[in-house]
């Protein structure tokens, strides 16, 4: 029985995608050549033989040629694919497929790449609505032995939306289709992003944005465990945010469906995410999914519901603290800790969610909360981390605004900030620098008594070219500052949610702030300079330095905030023609940004 989510109407948007009849012939050239004149659909060249392929206007035709490759060589399988189903329903109904082809689309910008795949943003041209659509190579799928995922991808996203009547807290499919080479899902666009981006550029969430976010997921995998799918892949970047930010799972290459019936696409055992078919544990290829991997998919691969939460747990953890709860060099040791339980909470973590993960990070998945056996997902909705959730009108809320925010550790408060980047305007008045600071420091020493300090101290190039000298052979830092003259320098600690790093920090001519491990004596990184940087005294201790992309939150032991926030905010406006209005990404000689 079809589980059918009573808030959610399906859009006339989203339509069931059209499929051949179950004793369709696949196998000739002049059968496909009829067919695509019959249909004006395309088909895959598979190797020297041509195979039927009709991936949206007749997607089954080829999801039934891949499904025969691994089955019978010439006919498409007889059992009942879940387009087909969908389809019958769809027909019943008295509604009409949505048929597209990418003549259809206007195709706008690059959202994401995968090895596989690349995700366009798209607008209809009939309708003007946006799409995310996801493009799939054929060959390449075909040649790394990708079809069984991208198969069940479709599989599962077809269930959801039109067997299962859709839900607001999943991505919706609207159609698929193909040309000669690629694969199609046009899908709802997140114009907000995902956790993961959000994490990235605050650090942490604040207790209300955790919570909220919290029990949307709890919300969502309530629906998708009675729906007899398992995500597998649980993670902050397959959580995306609606127009709204409401949350939206995604990417269901990994899924499976807990009956076998319903389970086309590939075999139980294939469970690993993002891995090779035939791995070692020690040589798996997960990108970024290796801290929320359950330990029971490291040990046998027999996995049920109970992994996801796990997932959950996971990622309270990094959203309360900035960081996942197992980490470590490469995957092969955080598979270590994830299977001896190998991980602590860092100091200031709240109880109610700290009780909440203790529950989910559990290696034996009978004893897990949300489990069947532990009494499924009403023990976790009413767990006491959720007792202020309305969970039947959830979907109907505003969401917490997502702001900079760190929280209290380390004897300071928490702190929030509903600063806004404005955008500059030429002149440096009065009003120009109040604006520009955009700081409330009433109490404090005025901007201008430090810019005319920074101006007294700039001599001519014949002194700057004696220090510049002097510096090269006495300061240890010089070499990682690109031979730029250090303005101000000093240690502060660099925070992420209840993890702190101590940093030396170089504030440079250029402009540039780079940072650097005292210790091992390693550059980490640079905060990237732009006309669109702030800083932001919080106390004399704490400040925060605001680009586009990030803030960075950091610590002054020898509370001289002030002093570096008037530092950096005097040379931005000594560089103020130079610098670009949007930075460069953030990161370090290696291309990666470190901490």
């Amino acid at each position: 029985m079809a589980v059918v989510y009573s808030g959610a109407s399906l859009a006339s948007a989203s339509q069931p995608l059209p499929t051949l009849s179950e004793e369709d012939s696949i196998g000739s050239s002049s059968t496909t050549e009829k067919r695509t004149a019959a249909t004006s659909s395309s088909y895959v060249e598979g190797g020297a033989e041509k195979s039927s392929a009709g991936y949206v206007r007749n997607d089954a035709v080829y999801w039934g040629t891949l499904r025969s490759e691994t089955t019978e060589p010439h006919t498409v399988r007889k059992k009942r694919s879940i387009s087909q189903v969908a389809m019958t329903q769809m027909m019943k109904s008295g509604r009409q497929p949505a048929q597209r082809t990418a003549e259809d689309f206007f195709f706008m910008r690059t959202l994401g790449e995968g090895a596989f795949s690349t995700v366009y943003l798209a607008q209809e041209v009939s309708s003007g609505k946006e799409y995310a659509i996801k493009v799939v190579n054929k060959d390449l799928i075909r040649r790394h032995d990708k079809v069984k995922s991208v198969m069940r991808e479709k599989d599962v996203m077809t269930s959801i939306t039109h067997l299962h009547g859709g839900h607001p807290f999943f991505v919706s499919l609207y159609c698929t289709f193909q040309d000669p080479t690629r694969l199609y899902f046009a899908m709802t666009y997140a114009r907000n992003g995902d956790l993961l981006q959000c994490l990235q550029r605050l650090g942490s969430f604040d207790d209300e944005v955790t919570l909220f976010y919290s029990a949307e997921i709890v919300c969502a995998l309530d629906f998708l465990h009675r729906c007899g799918i398992i995500h597998r892949d649980l993670k902050p970047e397959n959580i995306l945010l609606n127009d709204n930010r409401h949350i939206m799972l995604s990417d269901f290459g990994t899924a499976k469906f807990l009956n076998p019936e319903d389970n086309f696409g590939a075999r139980d055992k294939d469970v690993l995410p993002r891995s090779e078919e035939n791995h070692h544990r020690s040589r798996s290829t997960f990108v970024g999914t290796a801290q929320y991997v359950s330990p029971e998919v490291l040990v046998d691969g027999d996995v049920g519901p109970s992994c996801d939460y796990w997932a959950l747990g996971a990622i309270v953890f990094q959203m309360v603290s900035g960081m996942p709860p197992f980490r470590s060099l490469n995957d092969y040791h955080t598979f270590q800790k994830i299977q001896k339980l190998d991980y602590s909470f860092p100091e200031g973590f709240p109880e109610l969610p700290k009780d909440l993960v203790q529950k989910f990070l559990i290696t034996d998945p009978r004893k897990r909360l949300g489990s069947v056996e532990m009494g499924g997902v009403e023990m976790v909705r009413s767990h006491p981390y959720f007792a202020t959730i309305d969970w039947d009108n959830l979907s109907l809320k505003t969401p917490p605004e997502l702001k900079p925010y760190l929280p209290a550790s380390s004897g300071e408060p928490a702190f929030h900030s509903d600063y806004q980047i404005p955008l500059i305007e030429p002149g440096l008045d009065d009003a120009a620098l109040t604006r520009l600071m955009g700081l409330n420091l009433k109490d404090f020493v005025p901007l201008s008594a430090h810019i005319s300090s920074v101006d007294s101290n700039r001599t001519g190039e014949d002194e700057r070219v004696r220090k510049l000298s002097i510096q090269r052979q006495a300061h240890k830092y010089h070499r990682f500052v690109d031979d730029h003259l250090i303005l101000k320098s000093g240690l502060l600690d660099k925070k992420k949610g209840l993890f702190a790093r101590r940093r030396m920090f170089l504030l440079t001519e250029g402009p540039h702030i780079y940072y650097v491990d005292p210790v091992n004596m390693e550059l980490k990184g640079k905060i990237p300079f732009s006309r669109r940087l702030r800083t932001e005294a919080k106390n004399f201790r704490t400040f925060f330095v605001h680009t586009p992309n990030r803030t960075y939150y950091l610590f002054d032991p020898e509370r001289n905030a002030l002093d570096w926030c008037n530092a950096i905010e005097a040379l931005r406006e000594r560089y103020l023609d130079e610098l670009p209005d949007e930075p460069e990404s953030p990161c370090t000689k290696s291309g990666k940004q470190k901490r």
